[in-house]
């Protein structure tokens, strides 16, 4: 299969996490209990659609017509689950060390989005924090300061204190990103 474009690899390694733990249950249903609370997380946040899609992939769906009606972000996670099921080399690295430069322009359109009130980017971002707190090491670090990101500090300083070399990697890329956006907004 080919390998999956590139913004949809963004969104997918900014979602990384969720994807893998749903193509792990697919082939183990042993691990259904622990995706759940995630999947619930996603449903109260407002991902009915995404969640739905899921279920049917946990079911045994491996449709592409699954992808119809989903946004840009839903349809990229389940392409990506999709595709991982067939070619597990295609799934996101949960610690893939060039995490930053993929999934920093993705957040920073969802801080971006979020600062401007969108209330869809902030439910969005709610359930990464949500995910990222449950990721050992530099993503729970990084989970920490997305609430501040989304109310404009912008001081690397402050925002990478205590946190390890690939969460302040990402954080460089999610600030040049902001950086850039935010310059474009009031030209």
């Amino acid at each position: 299969m080919a390998k999956l474009p590139e913004k949809t690899r963004q969104i997918a390694q900014v979602h990384a996490q969720l994807i893998n733990s749903v193509v792990l249950a697919c082939h183990n249903k042993a691990l259904l209990p622990q995706l759940e609370p995630a999947l619930q997380v996603a449903q109260n946040n407002g991902w009915t659609e995404l969640v739905k899609r899921i279920r049917k992939i946990l079911a045994g769906s491996r449709d592409s017509q699954i992808l119809i009606g989903l946004d840009e972000e839903d349809a990229a996670i389940i392409l990506a689950i999709l595709v991982g099921l067939q070619d597990p080399s295609q799934l996101p690295k949960a610690a893939e060390k060039s995490e930053a430069a993929f999934a920093a322009p993705g957040l920073a359109a969802m801080i971006n989005a979020a600062s401007g009130g969108d209330v869809q980017a902030l439910s969005m971002l709610g359930t990464m924090a949500q995910q990222m707190s449950q990721t050992p090491g530099s993503m729970q670090q990084f989970a920490v300061m997305l609430k501040p990101l989304i109310d404009g500090e912008r001081d690397l300083g402050k925002l990478t204190k205590n946190m390890d070399e690939q969460a302040r990697q990402l954080m460089e890329g999610l600030l040049s990103e902001l950086s850039s956006l935010e310059s474009s907004k009031s030209e």
